[in-house]
């Protein structure tokens, strides 16, 4: 390859000045026997290991397992397995339900007047907490973030609007 100038650039095929394959890689010397390397100093990057100067892993001690507990007609002790059938402990405390049910009483009262802030809430609080739960109803949970969201805002303007008419008067 040649520049604008008509020369040709250091490295181009062709290039007499170019090195072949083997010259390009880069050698690796011993050090001279001037150089110590002092005991206990970790080795250089690269550089091969002559042995393990460590074991891989500790020794494991080997102890008797004893097992206690009532004993079945062949003197084994009795060991009580989960089933392993594929089926999961069900959870019974479900907390979308309540979530849902405390949002719709909140948005009830909320039509009608303010008091129902502090249910609204707990509702709220409730559906986040059944959201972030991998065995809650995803469904019931976000309805009752939605509802408990509206019960918040329809208490809120209730309380705003009796603050208004507390400075009317005054």
């Amino acid at each position: 390859m040649t520049d604008q100038r008509g020369m040709s650039e250091p490295g181009a095929p062709g290039d007499p000045g170019r090195a072949s394959n083997a010259d390009e890689r880069p050698k690796l010397e011993k050090p001279s026997a001037e150089v110590e390397r002092p005991a206990g100093a970790t080795r250089l990057p690269g550089a091969p290991r002559d042995s393990y100067t460590k074991m891989p892993t500790g020794p494991v001690g080997v102890e008797p397992v004893v097992a206690s507990g009532p004993a079945d007609t062949a003197g084994m002790p009795a060991v009580q397995w989960a089933p392993d059938d594929g089926t999961v402990a069900e959870d019974n405390t479900r907390l979308a339900p309540w979530a849902l049910l405390a949002a719709i009483v909140a948005l009830c009262a909320s039509f009608f007047v303010g008091w129902g802030i502090p249910l609204a809430i707990v509702a709220v609080v409730a559906a986040i907490m059944s959201l972030r739960r991998p065995v809650e109803s995803r469904g019931i949970a976000l309805w009752a973030l939605i509802l408990g969201l509206a019960a918040t805002i329809y208490s809120l303007g209730w309380l705003i609007w009796a603050g208004m008419q507390f400075e009317n008067l005054g």
